[in-house]
C-alpha cells in the first residue's frame, strides 16, 4: 500500500501497555460522516495480533487479580476521572468518527464515565469484547466495567469505523496507574475477532446493533467460545 504525508495517519494497536505498531496487508480508512474524507487509517490484524494481545492480557492477570475488589474500584474511578478531564477530547473524536452533534457525542462520554464509576461486579475471565461503531465508547464502557471490577482482563476490537475512543481510552490507563496488559486493543474484522478465538479467550462479548452481533455469535460458537450478545 502507498503512503503519502498528506495520507491518513495509521493509528496503532494497544498492548501490554503501550502503542503496538504493525504492518498488516490490508488498511482501513475511517471515514468523516459529516465531510466524507479519510481522517485515519486502521490496521486490519488477524490471527498474529489477537495472539500477541491475548498473550498479554494472560501475562496481566495475576496482577490483576492479585488486586483488592477495592482496588481495582479505585483504578476504575481514576479512569472515569482521566476520561472526564478529557471529556472534550472524546466527545470529539466520537464526532469525527461517528458524526452526530456534540450534545450526543457528549452524552455518550457521560454514559461512559457513570458505567466506569459505578455497577456490579462481573466474573473474572481473559475476555474479548466486539463493539460496533453505533455507540463505542459507551458500548465498550458498560461491558468491560463490571468485567473489570470483577477481575476480567481484556482485549477489545472497536469498529473499524470509529476506532479512536475506545483507543484513546485504553490509553489514558496507562496514566492513571493501571498494570500494563489489562486492557489491550487490536484492529480487524471477522479474521481479528476468529484470532482471538484461537488465542484462548474464556469468553466473547459483543455490544452493537443485532445483524453484526449475530455474526459475532456464529464465530464464537464455531470456536467453541461462551457469547454475551449485547442488542442496542
Amino acid at each position: 500500500m502507498d503512503f503519502t504525508p498528506e495520507g491518513p495517519k495509521a493509528i496503532p494497536l494497544w498492548i501490554d501497555g503501550r502503542a503496538y505498531l504493525t504492518v498488516t496487508d490490508t488498511f482501513f480508512d475511517v471515514v468523516s460522516p459529516t465531510s466524507g474524507e479519510a481522517i485515519r487509517r486502521v490496521p486490519l490484524g488477524g490471527a498474529d495480533e489477537a495472539a500477541t494481545a491475548v498473550a498479554a492480557a494472560r501475562r496481566a492477570r495475576p496482577v490483576w487479580t492479585a488486586l483488592a475488589p477495592a482496588e481495582r474500584g479505585a483504578l476504575l474511578v481514576a479512569l472515569a476521572d482521566g476520561l472526564e478531564r478529557y471529556a472534550g477530547h472524546f466527545a470529539k473524536l466520537l464526532r469525527e468518527e461517528c458524526g452526530g452533534d456534540e450534545a450526543a457525542a457528549s452524552g455518550e462520554v457521560a454514559e461512559a464515565i457513570a458505567s466506569l464509576r459505578a455497577g456490579p461486579e462481573g466474573n473474572g475471565v481473559l475476555a474479548g469484547l466486539v463493539v460496533d461503531a453505533s455507540r463505542p465508547l459507551a458500548g465498550f464502557a458498560a461491558i468491560a466495567a463490571p468485567m473489570l471490577r470483577g477481575g476480567s482482563v481484556l482485549v477489545a476490537k472497536p469498529s473499524p469505523r470509529a476506532p479512536g475512543a475506545v483507543l484513546a481510552l485504553c490509553e489514558l490507563t496507562s496514566r492513571t496507574g493501571w498494570p500494563a496488559g489489562v486492557v489491550n486493543v487490536v484492529h480487524g474484522d471477522a479474521a481479528a475477532i476468529s484470532g482471538l478465538c484461537a488465542a484462548g479467550i474464556e469468553r466473547l462479548s459483543y455490544s452493537g446493533e443485532a445483524a453484526l452481533g449475530q455474526q459475532v455469535a456464529a464465530i464464537a460458537t464455531a470456536a467453541g467460545v461462551p457469547c454475551e450478545i449485547q442488542v442496542r
